[in-house]
């Protein structure tokens, strides 16, 4: 244990003893999100990125461990362990490193090499080995045996080749050399499979595509695996990039032959042993590379995807909400009607409808009639209306309303609606609204998310949300750790009230399960309003371990104890209380009080128990209370008229919000159906290698448009609204794709190592960032 200690505090920067306490705390089962906010001095003050990046290495590294256990004590039972093994065992790092000092010692099927093992011909084999002036054909006569087939002495030379291309193929040292040659200098290559180009149109950006495996972006390697799986694409890898045409041998046949310290110089067997090395290349340890460095550039694929999908999704849980206001939720749809939903500023439901502005009825003024006299009954100020089909037709009628009916102060908004429709058919909405028609449930969830988007966001599947980058090409079940610990930090530095919040809700809390919570809204229905945390002692099955991890984010407006309502955990409480007794001042006075409290020194109230940085932040949340860390409530204004992508023009200035943002830019809505791109290139009027330092999710920009392809649903923004821009001849016409590099084409393959050496003798990948961005794409290289 303190070996991976060492390796995670080398790893994190920080020193072992903060990450001992850290694991510690994990392995008794405290939450990151307790241990960040309220173990500070037991671990030095490490934050929730620290401590989830800590807890996903120490899985990592403990399953190492066991891994490690599991090949040692195999390799003792089989007599085989030396001093020096042991040590390059304990002395690896990686899984993969692991596995491949174990190859030699794995228990195998029956190989060729074994077979000629058994038929003696290992003595054939190493004395050519050994003696490379042998003539082969000579010494095989040795080993004819009838028994065994062998009855030729190509039979002979065949099995002395078979033991020694398996006996290369799981040499570690060799292996690794090789990977790291494959990783620095080998292209992932992908081609259309014939007769396949029509049927997999979105994959045309990979027809012709090679790139280098280790610098190619996540998109463009998830679309190349996935066009592979979906049947339209090759993928392979190219060893050799820079190798001339014609060459005989590759670079890893040279690299072989160097490893073993094999020198040309035309003797007798060196022919043999040539083949020899060329058959353990291309048989034995080509497809192991190709299969193991394709693994590699997945993996690493698949953790930048997750880590933009977790990212995007931060920031949309972080929206600001509008807050505690009667809503009008409308779920826009053409003939099958707009779902209206009434929820009051508390969320709850009190009116639902179905009006039909649109074709076929067109009831356009009874709708308004409909909304308007809604608003009245129940003092609604907001309006929200989903994004999706029929959304500005539905935005259209909502402006006429607010025109016709100034008096009711209305404020319209267009939230994203991903994912209302998988809440409405969820088994969450089922138990909160057994009597409501399914297509309803998705008005009531949009009018709730501009309330309070975390609030309702946590009740649906997070990938569902709509905000990833290629989420159903990842490992599921590493997504749904990622976002799962996104949802759970997000829930925990917000706060939940704890009177209101729903079982969902309550699950994401540190500390508590979908039992818990269940548990807690249960004793409320039956006991009323929770008056002080206390009370949830009483909640069962809820023991002193829960309630240790739950307590601090729990919150209770106008209960017992006003401390209640903030985020200082009930265990910190004497803390407040000696502050009060010493400064003579009730906690009412206090609470709020700035003055009162920028004049007191926090090291006067510590003690063994809690230490500076735990009073400092009691004495930050005295000053405000239950302060929400999301940012204020602002909304985009959408231009008039234009309606979708035909609307369009090059040179439009719009304003929009970010929807999504990717490693290569940002998707903008304008209103039109249909989210354009902003190129990374066009985001900034300085380079910038990262999105994300210029827009997160949920972001309020002013765009131009530089392009539109209608016939490929395409558009493109600039955020330099100062950029000059064209019409070009066609705006439909789809131009190169910027992302594509061809073979042959001049890309930076990386070095040739010893490849010189004569031997002897919202669409997919690049293609989501768009063909219609080539001319930004180019300027960026400049």
């Amino acid at each position: 244990m303190s070996e991976i200690v060492q390796v995670i505090a080398q790893e994190l920067n920080v020193q072992p003893l903060q990450v001992a306490a850290a694991v510690k705390l994990l392995d008794e089962g405290a939450t990151v999100p307790f241990i960040a906010r309220y173990r500070k001095e037991v671990t030095g003050g490490l934050d929730d990125g620290h401590l989830r990046t800590l807890e996903s290495r120490l899985i990592y590294l403990r399953e190492l461990n066991e891994r490690r256990a599991v090949i040692l004590k195999s390799i003792k039972e089989q007599e085989k362990l030396t001093p020096q093994l042991e040590s390059s065992i304990l002395a690896a790092t990686s899984k993969t490193d692991l596995e491949e000092l174990y190859l030699p010692y794995k228990p195998k099927r029956r190989t060729k090499g074994q077979i000629a093992i058994e038929a003696g011909l290992e003595p054939l084999a190493d004395s050519l080995l050994a003696d490379l002036t042998l003539n082969p054909d000579n010494e095989a006569e040795k080993y004819l045996n009838a028994e065994h087939n062998i009855n030729i002495g190509k039979d002979a030379l065949d099995g002395a080749r078979y033991i020694l291309m398996e006996r290369f193929a799981v040499d570690a040292e060799l292996l690794k050399k090789i990977r790291t040659y494959l990783w620095q200098n080998a292209t992932l290559d992908s081609a259309v499979i014939e007769g396949k180009q029509q049927e997999g149109a979105k994959f045309a950006d990979y027809f012709e595509f090679s790139e280098n495996l280790n610098s190619i972006p996540s998109h463009r390697a998830l679309a190349v695996f996935r066009g592979r799986n979906e049947g339209i694409l090759t993928a392979t890898l190219n060893a050799d990039p820079q190798a001339e045409e014609g060459a005989t041998h590759s670079a890893v046949e040279v690299m072989i032959a160097d490893h073993y310290g094999f020198e040309w110089q035309g003797r007798a067997a060196e022919t043999w042993l040539k083949q020899v090395i060329k058959w353990t290349w291309r048989i034995k340890i080509s497809t192991h590379m190709e299969t193991e460095l394709f693994a590699q550039v997945r993996d690493g694929a698949e953790d930048n995807a997750i880590k933009v999908f977790a990212t995007n999704l931060k920031d949309l849980l972080m929206a600001a909400p509008a807050g505690a206001k009667a809503t009008i939720g409308l779920d826009p749809g053409i003939r099958t009607g707009v779902k209206v939903a009434v929820v009051d500023n508390t969320g709850k439901v009190l009116d639902t409808a179905v009006i039909y502005p649109h074709e076929p009825q067109n009831a356009w003024d009874k709708s308004k009639r409909t909304l308007a006299n809604l608003a009245r009954k129940h003092k609604a100020q907001l309006i929200s209306i989903g994004n999706g089909t029929g959304s500005r037709e539905t935005d259209k009628l909502v402006g006429e309303l607010m025109k016709d009916e100034a008096e009711l102060k209305l404020v319209k908004v267009m939230v994203n609606e991903a994912g209302a429709s998988v809440y409405s058919a969820s088994e969450t909405a089922a138990l909160e609204f057994p009597n409501m028609d399914v297509s309803l449930r998705g008005a009531v969830s949009i009018a709730r998310r501009l309330q309070d988007p975390l609030a309702e966001l946590v009740k649906i599947e997070p990938k569902s949300i709509g905000v990833g980058q290629y989420q159903h090409d990842v490992s599921q079940s590493m997504l749904a750790r990622a976002l799962d610990a996104v949802v759970e930090d997000c829930v925990n530095a917000v706060g939940v009230d704890l009177n209101m919040a729903s079982v969902p809700l309550l699950t994401r809390v540190s500390g508590l399960n979908k039992t818990l919570a269940q548990n807690i809204v249960e004793f409320r229905d039956s006991n009323g309003r929770f008056q002080n945390r206390s009370e949830l002692k009483k909640v069962t099955r809820l023991g002193p371990k829960a309630f240790e991890q739950c307590a601090g984010f729990l919150r209770i407006a106008d209960g017992d104890n006003p401390l209640d309502a903030s985020s200082v955990h009930p265990e910190a409480y004497p803390v407040v209380k000696k502050i009060v007794e010493a400064n003579q001042v009730a906690v009412n006075e206090l609470i709020g009080n700035s003055t009162k409290l920028k004049a007191l020194k926090a090291a006067d109230y510590t003690d063994e128990k809690f230490g500076l940085p735990t009073v400092t932040d009691i004495i930050k949340e005295l000053d405000k209370p239950g302060r929400d860390p999301r940012p204020e409530f602002k909304t985009a204004t959408f231009k008039e008229g234009v309606d979708s992508i035909n609307d369009l023009k090059v040179g439009m200035k719009l304003e929009g919000v970010v929807t999504n943002v990717t490693n290569f830019g940002a998707f903008i809505d304008v209103g039109v159906h249909q989210d354009g791109l902003v190129h990374i290139s066009a985001m900034s009027e300085t380079f910038i290698d990262d999105p994300r330092k210029v827009v997160k999710a949920g972001d309020i920009v002013k765009v131009k448009v530089t392009e539109v392809d209608v016939a490929r649903k395409r558009i493109g923004f600039t955020m330099r609204l100062n950029d000059e821009v064209h019409a070009t001849a066609s705006d439909n016409k789809a131009k190169g794709n910027p992302n594509q590099t061809k073979r042959g084409a001049g890309n930076n393959r990386g070095k040739s190592g010893g490849g010189q050496k004569s031997f002897g003798g919202n669409s997919l990948g690049g293609g989501a960032m768009g063909n219609a961005f080539a001319e930004a794409f180019a300027k960026a290289k400049k």
